[in-house]
């Protein structure tokens, strides 16, 4: 069967086949008589002729640095969202942190034929910096505010000074756990805003104490370890992250501390397991859905036209303060 015979049978023209199928305008009418013809048939367009046809694969590229990552699946959900609406489909590649994977697969979705890439950002070396400048289809970056590149990201600062400042009116002796500055927004921005606070405490921010942590939960608890070992007598816990968050708290119980009455522990990325936590624990709430759902609007547009003013755009993200037990 070809796309002609599917017109034929769904009383349309063969252009309005070529929308459906390719996601474009058409009125529901038609989109119903095309999907009865389609369905009953069984057809399958010939996705090499298609692609040859409109220059168009249907395809995006979606790189990230960890598929265990809560808050980036829900990123994905939202970019989902978006780009099934326009009858794209994702080729998800991860890197697993290694950062030349962020460069290598940057040039194989080109060469793969990709409409474009949706980049989950972590560090912008000059590798990567170089790869973006010379990608020949539109690329977005999420999570991560990098110059010149069009991107989607949270306010990691000003959250992580809003929480601290929170945290620092109740405790005395307050310790911020983060992750390797290498990763602009975790690493850096949130230790900045947390400075911040220490700073507006009339605290010197330079001697903030600060301990570094892995991602995930057995990170967060080795990072307890240390706390105790290194501050203590802290009563209040600022974690760059719930997987870290929840790790001190495991290492905080093992060690017979009572929280939040010996000491609090805040996180960010209010995921599912906060609420069931105990004590459940108060966080920064990002809103990571709706990143990907702007962040794909942000490629659609780039990829309908290249040329668009919005090929630059920073779009920053808000974000919510939700306090529970912890703290």
């Amino acid at each position: 069967m070809t796309i002609k015979e599917v017109a034929e049978l769904a009383e349309v023209s063969t252009a309005a086949v070529s929308r459906y199928f390719n996601g474009g305008s058409l009125s529901e009418e038609k989109r119903k008589r095309i999907k009865k013809v389609v369905e009953k048939n069984d057809y399958t367009p010939n996705a090499v002729a298609q692609t040859m046809r409109t220059g168009r694969s249907g395809q995006v590229g979606v790189i990230i640095p960890r598929i265990q990552s809560h808050s980036m699946s829900r990123v994905l959900t939202g970019l989902m969202e978006m780009l099934d609406e326009r009858g794209k489909t994702i080729i998800l590649g991860c890197t697993f942190g290694d950062r030349n994977e962020e460069v290598q697969f940057v040039e194989s979705m080109q060469r793969g034929g990709m409409e474009g890439i949706i980049l989950m950002g972590t560090s912008l070396t000059p590798r990567l910096r170089g790869a973006i400048a010379d990608c020949r289809i539109p690329l977005v970056v999420t999570g991560q505010n990098f110059k010149n590149v069009p991107c989607v990201y949270h306010d990691d600062e000003t959250a992580l000074y809003d929480m601290a400042k929170r945290v620092l009116a109740k405790r005395k002796r307050v310790v911020y756990i983060g992750v390797d500055e290498a990763d602009t927004a975790v690493g850096k921005a949130r230790k900045k805003g947390a400075q911040r606070a220490f700073r507006e405490a009339g605290l010197d921010p330079a001697a903030m104490p600060c301990i570094l942590s892995d991602f995930d939960v057995e990170g967060g608890y080795i990072a307890g370890l240390e706390l105790l070992k290194e501050y203590p007598d802290a009563d209040g816990v600022i974690c760059a992250s719930d997987h870290i968050a929840h790790g001190v708290i495991r290492a905080l119980k093992d060690a017979g501390r009572k929280l939040p009455k010996d000491v609090s522990v805040t996180g960010v990325g209010d995921s599912w397991a906060d609420l069931i936590s105990d004590p459940t624990l108060t966080t920064v709430a990002l809103y990571y859905e709706e990143c990907g759902r702007v962040a794909g609007k942000l490629l659609l547009d780039l990829i309908d036209d290249p040329e668009t003013t919005r090929a630059v755009d920073r779009i920053k993200l808000g974000y919510e303060i939700v306090e529970r037990g912890s703290i």
